[in-house]
């Protein structure tokens, strides 16, 4: 896309780009797939944090009615890509370093590696899936949608029901793959069962507060309508999908290769780059899969008022102008 140079104050207000949406059009894949190959991109971990600040202050000075003299909108739209980078999109407050999705590829693609390198012995299992979780745990927690932040033992059980999980699944699947002495490959490919069952049980029990006071729903213009509960049970399922398809590039294609390149002749001879090559290929694979599960559908969801709980239902038929349908952030 080239580079709009006009200054912002030049244009009438009525048209004055939208930077309560995306750049692109989220309707779309090819949208969101643009907005998270910009949001998730690791460059934006180098950012200053005094840089983060004055995207911030750009951003909300222009919601405010109030754009900076020169600001052009090529600036403008830097400035929210920074500011989506670091910001939570409902409460504004600035994220956690690691649990910013621009962190999963470095983070990821090193404890990828490492998990796909050292998944023979139970010391090895533990320690890395313990190291996931924990990591997940994270960014689970600051990607959570709206304020319903687990705390105190709801988040102390999330984390241990997910490790758990992840546990029970390494290790029970590695045993049974040893006992029944099946194809190596399969031994290569229990990690992956591991982290999409460890998925499957983090992420509800993580964002469980949701099924019980609800997301918030918006209209069109981003008016707060209330609260809903019936939300929740669509919000989840599909972060857990994208989590899932995420690791399948790297948890599957990378055991795949592996399991080809161990009887070359170079490798046996150097059987210790097996940990530099699989890393370097899930940052690879990572690269391309983490903005692609995030598009697999839209952050702010639409959902039919028909949809909703009776009683909230009524409340919003009952609007001048009622629209049919709301939005939510299902998070990530």
């Amino acid at each position: 896309m080239p580079s709009d140079n006009r200054l912002v104050t030049d244009l009438p207000r009525d048209q004055r780009p939208n930077i309560n949406k995306p750049r692109w059009d989220q309707a779309t894949f090819t949208g969101r797939l643009k907005h998270f190959f910009t949001t998730a991109c690791p460059i934006n971990l180098f950012v200053r944090e005094k840089t983060l600040d004055e995207a911030k202050e750009i951003v909300d000075s222009y919601r405010a009615g109030r754009p900076p003299s020169g600001l052009t909108i090529e600036q403008l739209w830097k400035a929210k890509t920074l500011y989506d980078s670091a910001f939570h999109p409902e409460t504004g407050q600035k994220m956690f370093l690691l649990g910013r999705m621009s962190c999963q590829v470095p983070c990821n693609m090193v404890i990828t590696g490492v998990m796909l390198s050292f998944y023979k012995t139970n010391f090895a299992i533990i320690s890395t899936h313990w190291v996931n979780q924990s990591f997940n745990a994270i960014v689970n927690y600051t990607n959570r949608a709206g304020e319903n932040a687990p705390t105190g033992q709801r988040l102390f059980f999330a984390y241990c029901c997910a490790t758990g999980g992840a546990l029970t699944a390494a290790l029970g699947l590695n045993r049974y793959a040893n006992a029944k002495k099946l194809h190596p490959l399969y031994a290569r490919l229990v990690p992956f069962c591991a982290i999409a069952l460890a998925n499957a049980i983090n992420i509800p029990v993580m964002r469980s507060k949701e099924f019980t006071e609800g997301i918030s729903v918006e209209d069109a213009h981003g008016n707060k309508l209330g609260t809903s509960t019936r939300v929740a049970a669509y919000a989840i399922p599909m972060v857990v999908a994208s989590r899932i398809f995420m690791a399948i590039p790297f948890m599957v294609l990378s055991p795949i290769m592996m399991e080809r390149i161990v009887k070359k002749a170079w490798y046996q001879r150097r059987p210790w780059i097996a940990a530099p090559i699989q890393t370097l290929f899930a940052g690879f694979m990572l690269t391309f899969a983490t903005p692609t599960g995030c598009a697999l559908f839209p952050q702010k969801s639409q959902i039919s008022v028909d949809r909703l709980e009776p009683d909230l239902r009524a409340k919003i038929q009952a609007l001048p102008q009622a629209p049919k349908y709301v939005y939510y952030n299902k998070g990530l």
